[in-house]
């Protein structure tokens, strides 16, 4: 009878176990993957912008600063 219930223990609380980590583990995925297309979208206009300032800057060059 003992061993029953320790067995029953066990497994229940494996399962619980395997449970929660399944939770935890598809959270952090999803803020992870959340995480990663913010950071691609703000690197695409960050890389947008200084190919748009770069090409401004090769159309417009600056004239000669005076020293003063």
């Amino acid at each position: 009878m003992m061993r029953s219930r320790l067995l029953w223990f066990t497994l229940g609380f494996s399962v619980t176990a395997a449970s929660i980590s399944q939770f935890i583990y598809r959270d952090l995925w999803t803020d992870r993957y959340a995480l990663k297309s913010d950071m691609k979208e703000k690197f695409d206009t960050l890389e947008a912008r200084v190919s748009n300032l770069e090409s401004l800057s090769t159309e417009n060059p600056n004239p000669a600063q005076v020293d003063g």
